[in-house]
């Protein structure tokens, strides 16, 4: 065992930590481009308020002196401009130096941004941080302030990134119902860390798979097994924490693949352990499948029209806001009006989430009831058929004023000006931003408003999402997942990766036939201690 050097104990006085990142998804396909005014900023007490770890009546409340600093998260889209990025990581570096001396920082971010002009934007984020701590240092003057970082499992990590930060884990499901969870134990990891004086070890190790988040869920194997074996890792005598990414199957940039990284004051356990989890991941590659079934959008619209489940649920997967689509493709609206039975109202069908800012202003100034002719979506991305030109009737309109952010205060949750327009039996959602449809509320609106529209009423319901959240998993009799295109296109080779590190399953599938195998040794990344800045 190698043991990790001794840092500074702290159990004489509250710990001062800090709470901050940026985070965004971002398809480098996709030709929407993310601003400053896309991401929900959050200071002093209102991002105190989106942990329950944080709040005055917490067990970490006499442990902790939480110090607010900015915290942005954007829905995922296309890269972020680089004026933008720049603004709010200038604002996150100033107020860490501007905090006084930290203990160490809750570092909440995602793990893929792409910002245009940079290759590796978190680890030009997570080094302008690095360096604003140890320039304000730990309030006992000893010491080095840690780096936790709490990250989506669709993240990136690239050497250059986990260099600067002492502790790393990301979440264990997909979907990711543990995202909160993923959060407390990043900031109970540093916790631990800096009252007990340890500075533990990191073994990191890529594998050269990439795979879109359709295929690694989480509720079926062999992804279901290989992130419940996480927690045994966990468990071993000298490991902290043991974290795994799937990486981000929609950016074209050398960190895009699988990664493994395990924490703990035993070093050769830990690269050890980090070998055999790359070893396990990469044998299965192969056995990575689909989380539902699968098939072009007229082949799902076709088996959807004639079975007698209902709802029946598509998603609409390559234009997948949540993924970092567009969310503007008129694509599948067309797939759905060539089909008789659902122009004509023998099928009912409700189809939300087209972004068209034009469209819904026209809407509203035509009023509930009025005729509207409209060409609908492609003007974001124009790359898979353009808009689409339909005469239908406004069914219902909602304003982004009468409607309320969630108490989780999520990006997704931001009100939009929203119209509703039937068209034979398709109702239409079309909306002014970017917005998912995940739940019944997305749907229906506040108790006393909004468009009111239930989708558990329709035959079919066709969402811009990959898979299924658990409110539309719940909801749905039967379900497929559509094969369409888009910036975030399941069929990777359709997108022309180019800069990915070569060999890479899939694009490389018969690399490594000679049974060799890639090297997957864990490279041992030592602690920082205070003689590494």
């Amino acid at each position: 065992m190698t043991a990790t050097p001794a840092a500074p104990a702290v159990t004489h006085r509250r710990l001062r930590i800090g709470i901050g990142g940026i985070g965004i998804e971002s398809s480098t396909f996709c030709p929407h481009r993310s601003t400053a005014d896309d991401f929900r900023q959050t200071r002093g007490q209102e991002l105190l308020d989106r942990y329950t770890w944080t709040q005055p009546d917490a067990d970490l409340a006499d442990l902790v002196e939480w110090v607010p600093l900015l915290h942005a998260t954007a829905l995922p889209g296309g890269p972020v401009e680089a004026e933008s990025y720049l603004t709010l990581k200038d604002e996150l570096v100033t107020r860490i130096r501007h905090a006084g001396p930290l203990d160490g920082l809750v570092y909440d971010i995602h793990g893929a941004m792409s910002v245009v002009g940079l290759t590796d934007a978190e680890a030009d984020l997570t080094e302008a941080v690095r360096a604003a701590l140890d320039s304000v240092g730990t309030p006992d003057g000893t010491g080095r302030p840690m780096i936790s970082t709490a990250m989506d499992l669709h993240g990136n990590v690239s050497h250059r990134f986990a260099a600067p930060i002492d502790l790393l884990t990301a979440h264990r499901l997909a979907p990711h119902e543990d995202a909160w969870e993923t959060r407390e134990r990043a900031a109970r990891n540093l916790v631990r860390c800096l009252r007990e004086g340890s500075r533990p070890h990191r073994a990191w190790v890529q594998v050269p798979v990439l795979l879109p988040g359709e295929k690694t869920s989480t509720r079926l194997e062999p992804a279901k097994s290989l992130y419940a074996s996480l927690a045994d890792i966990e468990r071993l005598p000298g490991i902290l924490d043991a974290a795994m990414w799937v990486g981000y199957a929609w950016a074209d940039e050398p960190r895009c693949q699988a990664a493994i990284v395990v924490t703990g004051d035993d070093a050769e356990l830990a690269a050890a352990e980090a070998g055999k989890l790359a070893r396990r991941y990469w044998d299965a590659r192969r056995d990575f499948v689909f989380v539902g079934p699968t098939g072009s959008a007229e082949e799902c619209v076709e088996q959807a029209v004639a079975s007698a489940k209902r709802p029946f649920l598509i998603s609409d997967s390559g234009d997948n806001p949540t993924a970092g689509g567009a969310g503007d493709l008129a694509y599948m609206l067309g797939k759905l009006l060539e089909h008789d039975a659902i122009r004509s109202g023998e099928v009912t069908a409700v189809h939300p989430g087209i972004t068209d800012p034009v469209a819904v202003a026209r809407c509203f100034e035509a009023g509930v009831g009025a005729e509207v002719t409209l060409s609908v979506g492609g003007k974001v991305d124009a790359n898979h058929g353009g808009p689409y030109e339909l005469t239908g009737t406004v069914e219902a309109l909602q304003r982004a004023t009468d409607q309320k952010d969630r108490a989780e205060g999520g990006a997704y949750d931001r009100g939009v000006d929203m119209a509703a327009v039937r068209v034979g039996g398709l109702t239409l959602i079309l909306v002014e931003r970017r917005k998912p449809f995940h739940t019944l509320a997305d749907f229906m609106g506040p108790a006393d408003g909004g468009l009111g529209i239930d989708p558990r009423t329709y035959d079919l319901v066709v969402v811009k999402i990959g898979y299924l959240e658990p409110e539309l998993y719940d909801m749905a009799a039967d379900w497929l997942l559509a094969l369409t295109p888009g910036g975030v296109d399941q069929d990777l080779k359709r997108l022309g990766h180019h800069r990915v590190e070569r060999p890479m399953y899939p694009f490389d599938d018969d690399a490594y036939e000679d049974g060799a195998g890639p090297g997957l040794t864990a490279a041992q990344l030592p602690p920082l201690t205070p003689h590494s800045a």
